[in-house]
């Protein structure tokens, strides 16, 4: 029987992962539905549901439409009880939660998507400004998040959000793609968001999606390092 709730995503987007975190925290149940944006008439089936064609999108029972991962956090911890709450009830824990969650979309997440799908071109077309200027960035965050995250277990302490949703995907991404391992604190944040059981339920799904990417690059002659 099909769920009142109904999640476009694919397993290795960033942005799903962080979304698909929240869920499993929640314990909020769900039907998924993979989309490959990568496919031609996957694409084009998809743009039909949602005409901007990005991921995650949940959609209603009612057919309304939730696009954006914060913000379909953001719902998900208003209409559901059940599980982790994400967004503090205390207006200033949220205000820092909100704040942290757009730090890692917007300063980690997205150097990191400029480094790894620049990988992906020709030799000819690669932006190595844009990488530097990439992984600039990343060097401010990771010394950034490093000194906020000694002592605590998570973003805002002892009380895990949203935030710690947002950081672990594309942290998990960077541990080889640019990785942070001179960071000991950021280091053993990883570690932790790595054995949340929601986290875990992420990574096993998207490892068969892993795998045959990484197939399929260590095939072609622009491997990217």
């Amino acid at each position: 029987m099909e769920k009142p709730l109904k999640l476009y995503y694919h397993p290795l987007s960033t942005y799903s992962q962080k979304t698909l975190f929240a869920l499993h925290e929640k314990g909020v149940s769900f039907t998924p539905e993979i989309v490959d944006l990568m496919n031609p008439e996957g694409r084009a089936a998809y743009v039909k549901v949602y005409p901007m064609g990005k991921i995650p999108l949940l959609t209603l029972e009612d057919g309304w439409a939730i696009p954006e991962s914060s913000i379909i956090i953001e719902y998900l911890d208003t209409h559901f009880d059940s599980g982790t709450r994400l967004i503090p009830e205390d207006k200033d824990l949220a205000r820092r939660c909100r704040f942290h969650d757009r730090q890692f979309d917007l300063y980690v997440n997205e150097p990191f998507t400029k480094i790894f799908f620049d990988g992906f071109r020709p030799e000819a077309e690669r932006d190595a400004k844009g990488v530097a200027q990439a992984k600039e960035r990343l060097d401010l965050m990771y010394t950034y998040f490093d000194k906020l995250l000694a002592g605590k277990t998570w973003v805002l302490g002892e009380t895990f959000s949203m935030a710690d949703c947002a950081a672990a995907p594309c942290l998990g991404y960077l541990r080889s793609a640019y990785p942070y391992t001179a960071y000991a604190n950021l280091e053993a944040y990883w570690g932790r968001l790595a054995e949340r059981p929601a986290f875990k339920k992420v990574l096993a799904e998207a490892e068969p999606h892993i795998a045959r990417l990484m197939s399929r690059t260590a095939s072609t002659p622009s491997n990217p390092a």
